[in-house]
């Protein structure tokens, strides 16, 4: 199961190298998850933000059609 795994992430890695346009869209996911983790690392209840971080990121993933 590892082997298999890393070789979807290196085949992840190879395709946001070589593409400018996935390249930029990687950056952009990256800036939101530091963002979200400094707000996180902000909270008291540091569960209840995670969990309110894994909402906002399940709607969006789903288009908010709920």
């Amino acid at each position: 199961m590892a082997f298999l795994l890393r070789h979807i992430v290196r085949f992840a890695a190879q395709k946001i190298a070589s593409d400018p346009v996935v390249r930029e869209k990687a950056t952009q996911a990256a800036r939101v998850v530091v963002s979200e983790a400094k707000q996180i690392a902000r909270e008291e209840d540091r569960a209840e933000a995670a969990g309110r971080a894994a909402r906002r990121l399940f709607d969006k993933l789903q288009g908010d059609n709920r």
